[in-house]
């Protein structure tokens, strides 16, 4: 037997509200409660249809901690939180950092390559 369309419609939005209960009870939405709609690295203000660009940043690295408090968390716009991380693995300080694979671009002539060789003085002339 076939549920009824008001059997859908009712199981479809009982979803709905559980989806958005787990979500307001995330750190994310705990966060946005808490914090200014800023990102605090950069200070750009985040409203209406782009406050999804706004991310949460666990301090200390680790996303298990989250205190209520929320001392281990500051939001960051996405490309001052990209940048954040970055720093930490050019650092080396992130384990899952792999070097990108050779691509065809990757793979073309650098017309830069030798460029250190020519800034070198010369060693007969003693001229740059």
């Amino acid at each position: 037997m076939k549920p009824s369309d008001a059997e859908k419609h009712a199981a479809m939005l009982a979803k709905i509200r559980r989806d958005v209960a787990q979500r307001q009870s995330g750190y994310r939405e705990r966060a946005l409660k808490m914090f200014p709609h800023l990102c605090a690295s950069c200070g750009r203000e985040f409203t209406g249809k782009r406050l999804p660009e706004l991310t949460v940043h666990h301090k200390d690295g680790n996303h298990q901690n989250n205190p209520n408090d929320g001392s281990n968390w500051e939001l960051l716009c996405i490309y001052c939180h990209d940048h954040e991380h970055e720093k930490y693995k050019l650092q080396g300080l992130v384990d899952d950092f792999t070097q990108p694979a050779v691509t065809e671009v990757s793979r073309m002539a650098n017309p830069f390559e030798k460029l250190g060789d020519l800034l070198k003085p010369d060693k007969k002339t003693g001229a740059s």
